[in-house]
């Protein structure tokens, strides 16, 4: 599973990397509504949040589905401008690029998540008699608050508009100015860094430098980005948007919606020093650790190294048994061997098992 982004005649000055007050203003507003996601900003949300006056704060629930459970395209409304365009210096300027979306373009960016209206190409609801009533049944199936929103939206979209640029300009006020301030520095040194790479190196070097996550196959002209999710889009003559978040780590978002400039909205700073996982690595490793017996090894394996007639021994099994069960462990990278005279010894890689969760490693631990 992956995003493919077509470059196929893509020109190296059609790609930009800038910095944008709104996106990140939709990441501030994500990791206040999911501070789970985000564990090295719990300072900043507490903070935020122990000043937040309670009547903006009961506002921000009547919409965080745009911004709690994902990233609304809302966020990046320069992509949806005819040709592509770049962000804006200030949040009022992005602001007024989402202004300049037609009530089209912003209904169904809008109805993505109040309702999970299909993200693509198609016809809009609010000319669509069928899909309207259809988007009103996805939202009653999300709660009478989706509803509400939802009927609104198809019902008057300049009101909800209005209400929305409200809303953002008054969290600039409350929060987000001070922020912004802050951090705008660093996503702009991001920015230039990343710049230079493209024009010093190219794109290959700039993506591997956005992210491990991030390929880009030249003689196929196209980027995949590894991610649990499917999709594809072209750059075609819009171009390509790079667009570092120092709010949004550890996500990395794509943009893909059809018509819009693709925007690949990225954690700023360096790629960790370890790559993380393919999703099919990933994959191979849940299912590795998903069987009784192979939990039962990597306990083992955890505490020191053993042969394989060690374990046949303690686990009561033959040795051809034990050696199917190590040899799944160790395609999913979850052992290393070593030999030590005439013996061949197995253990856990306990950095590899802590990356996939603290509550398996102290299970197999305990």
């Amino acid at each position: 599973m992956s995003v493919h982004i077509d470059i196929a005649g893509l020109r190296p000055e059609r790609v930009a990397v800038v910095p944008s007050p709104l996106a990140e203003l939709g990441m501030a507003l994500h990791a206040l509504s999911e501070p789970g996601h985000h564990p090295g900003l719990q300072g900043w949300v507490t903070g935020v949040t122990a000043r937040l006056d309670p009547h903006l704060a009961d506002r921000m629930c009547e919409a965080d589905f745009l911004w709690r459970t994902t990233f609304s395209d809302l966020f990046l409304p320069y992509a949806g401008i005819p040709g592509g365009a770049l962000p804006g210096a200030t949040l009022a300027e992005e602001l007024d690029l989402l202004d300049k979306l037609t009530d089209e373009e912003f209904v169904d960016a809008a109805l993505e998540f109040s309702c999970a209206m299909p993200y693509g190409e198609g016809p809009s609801p609010l000319f669509d008699a069928g899909l309207r009533r259809r988007a009103l049944e996805l939202a009653a199936a999300r709660g009478p608050q989706q509803v509400r929103f939802s009927e609104l939206l198809l019902a008057d979209p300049p009101k909800i508009r209005s209400w929305l640029r409200q809303f953002l300009e008054d969290c600039d006020e409350a929060f987000f100015a001070e922020t912004w301030s802050r951090l705008s520095h660093q996503l702009t040194a991001d920015a230039r860094h990343k710049t230079d790479l493209l024009r010093r190196k190219g794109l290959a070097e700039a993506l591997a430098a956005v992210s491990p996550a991030v390929a880009l196959d030249e003689d196929a002209g196209a980027i995949t980005v590894d991610k649990l999710s499917v999709g594809r889009t072209a750059t075609q003559d819009r171009g390509l948007l790079l667009v570092p978040t120092s709010l949004g780590r550890p996500h990395l978002s794509v943009l893909y919606r059809h018509g819009w400039q693709p925007v690949l909205h990225y954690p700023a700073g360096s790629p960790e020093l370890t790559a993380p996982p393919s999703v099919q690595q990933l994959a191979l490793r849940m299912t590795a650790l998903s069987h009784p017996v192979r939990m039962r090894i990597c306990r083992y394996l955890a505490r020191s190294a053993y042969t394989t007639s060690e374990l046949a021994q303690a686990h009561d099994m033959t040795a051809p048994e034990i050696s199917r069960h190590l040899g799944v462990l160790k395609k999913a990278g979850l052992i290393t061997t070593r030999r030590r005279g005439r013996y061949v010894q197995h253990q856990l890689d306990i950095s590899v098992v802590a990356r996939l969760g603290s509550d398996f490693l102290e299970g197999i631990l305990r």
